[in-house]
């Protein structure tokens, strides 16, 4: 399935009112991770990347590649959408980094690029993971780390289509989670736990860890309705995968 076309027409569609909604939290404060912004200084995902040649795939507006940019990372911000990469041209700094449009299937890079790929809920979402984590494997260096924060596949199983919530009933399949359908037929994309390390394992990279974000009893989900409320204080939403290229 080519989602290309689609993802970038919703997205293209919704960055002003997704930005609008999201960019006063995650653009304030650096580092977030993830639906329960989470600080990068309490997981230790991320690390040190100042002098290193970094790639985010799906930047959106641009707010982690910009933080990095101001510790002296030099990064370059990639996403599929032209709205989105708009926002972050908008929104840089002072300390100036590239955008690139492309998709995260299809890297527009030269082999051995990167010290460091990541994303958070980002290129790794929204592109066919089959495809998109070799294209990252191709562009790092040896010793260079993929990073990417996507959401848990107990999330996903546990999403009510009709309430538009997580609930605590499974909905559907675990072993029949991958494509994931979204509005005006776009599409993202979940693997099981199983499904991840095969892919992972396939493009080459070593997992170094495997980190379940978990936030405070009371932290609010800034995306998703969840019932209850405290729904990843109880059971893992994301998973923060750290892996590395040999």
């Amino acid at each position: 399935m080519d989602s290309i076309p689609a993802n970038r027409r919703f997205w293209n569609k919704i960055s002003r009112a997704y930005q609008h909604e999201h960019d006063p939290q995650i653009g304030a404060t650096p580092r977030l991770w993830g639906m329960y912004a989470i600080p990068d200084a309490h997981l230790n995902a991320l690390g040190d990347v100042k002098g290193k040649r970094v790639l985010e795939l799906g930047c959106g507006a641009g707010q982690w590649s910009r933080s990095i940019a101001a510790e002296g990372a030099n990064v370059v911000g990639l996403d599929l959408s032209e709205a989105q990469l708009t926002e972050a041209a908008r929104a840089m700094g002072t300390a100036r980094y590239p955008l690139v449009q492309g998709a995260a299937e299809r890297l527009p890079f030269a082999a051995e690029s990167f010290d460091v790929v990541f994303c958070d809920h980002g290129g790794l979402s929204w592109a066919p993971p089959h495809l998109a984590v070799p294209q990252a494997a191709r562009v790092l260096r040896h010793g260079g780390r993929l990073v990417f924060n996507v959401a848990s596949p107990w999330f996903e199983a546990c999403y009510d289509e009709e309430a538009r919530h997580v609930t605590t009933t499974l909905q559907r399949d675990y072993f029949g989670l991958h494509t994931v359908a979204e509005d005006q037929g776009a599409a993202s994309y979940q693997l099981t736990y199983g499904g991840w390390i095969k892919v992972l394992r396939a493009a080459g990279l070593i997992i170094d860890d495997l980190i379940e974000p978990r936030p405070d009893a009371g932290t609010p989900n800034g995306y998703n309705k969840t019932d209850p409320p405290d729904w990843a204080h109880r059971w893992p939403a994301e998973m923060l995968w750290i892996t590395h290229k040999p």
